[in-house]
C-alpha cells in the first residue's frame, strides 16, 4: 500500500473509534489493529497526537469538498442576496452532518471530554463562521437592510437551528418520525424564519414563500390499566 494510502486509512480508522469510543476510549495500539499496520507505521506518519488531530480536520475537509468558510461566504455575498447567502450556508451545512454523522459523534465526544481537538476545530472552524458571518451582517446593517441587533447572537440563532436540527437527525430521531422535512426544504424555512426576524423593511424583505410542514405525533398506545 502507498504512503498516501496508508495514510488516509489510519486517519479513517482513527475517525471511526474515535466517533465509537471515544478518545479516552481508544488507544494508538487499537487504531494499529484496525489498519493493519504497526503502532510503529501510526506513529511514522503522525508523529504527535496534535498531528493526528489536524489531520483528522484536514481530511474531512478535502473529503467533503468543503470550501473554506471565507471563501464560500466571499463567493455567496457579492450579490447582497441574503435569503441567498443564508439558505446557500445552511444547505451546505446540513448537507455536510447528513453524509458525515460520524464526524458529529466524534466532535461530541471530543468536546465532553474536554479533548484536544474541540478546541482545535473551535479555534480552525466556528470562530472563522462567527467572524465572517458577523461581519457580513454588520455591513448588511450599515446599508440599512437588517435591523440592529448584535450580529453574533443572530450567528448563534442561525448556526444553533442548523445544529439541532442535524443532531435531532443523527442522534436521537433517525427515522425523523417527529419532523421529516427534506435539508432543502429545511434550509429555506429556516432561513425564512432568521430573516423575518433580523430585516429592516419586511415590504422587501426576500424571504418567498413559507412552507407548512406537518409535525408526526407519537401514537398513543391503548391499553387496560
Amino acid at each position: 500500500m502507498a504512503g498516501g494510502e496508508r495514510r488516509s486509512q489510519i486517519l479513517r480508522e482513527a475517525m471511526n473509534l474515535f466517533s465509537k469510543h471515544g478518545f479516552r476510549g481508544t488507544t494508538t495500539k487499537e487504531i494499529a489493529q484496525a489498519s493493519g499496520v504497526s503502532e510503529a507505521m501510526v506513529f511514522r506518519h503522525f508523529a504527535t497526537k496534535e498531528e493526528l488531530y489536524n489531520a483528522i480536520l484536514d481530511y474531512k475537509v478535502c473529503a467533503t469538498g468543503t470550501e473554506h468558510p471565507e471563501e464560500l461566504l466571499r463567493e455567496i455575498a457579492s450579490g447582497k442576496d441574503d435569503r441567498f447567502v443564508f439558505e446557500t450556508l445552511a444547505l451546505r451545512a446540513l448537507e455536510f452532518h447528513k453524509s458525515d454523522p460520524e464526524f458529529q459523534r466524534l466532535l461530541l465526544h471530543s468536546a465532553l471530554e474536554g479533548h484536544q481537538l474541540a478546541r482545535m476545530f473551535w479555534e480552525r472552524m466556528v470562530l472563522h463562521i462567527y467572524e465572517i458571518l458577523g461581519n457580513y451582517i454588520r455591513e448588511r446593517q450599515k446599508e440599512g437592510a437588517f435591523r440592529e441587533v448584535d450580529p453574533l447572537v443572530v450567528v448563534r440563532a442561525f448556526t444553533g437551528m442548523l445544529i439541532h436540527h442535524s443532531l435531532n437527525n443523527n442522534l436521537w430521531d433517525k427515522e425523523q418520525t417527529l419532523l421529516k422535512i427534506s435539508n432543502e426544504d429545511a434550509a429555506r424555512e429556516f432561513t425564512d424564519i432568521l430573516l423575518r426576524g433580523i430585516t429592516a423593511n419586511k415590504s422587501n424583505d426576500n424571504t418567498g414563500k413559507s412552507v407548512r410542514f406537518k409535525i408526526q405525533q407519537p401514537e398513543k398506545k391503548s391499553g387496560k390499566r
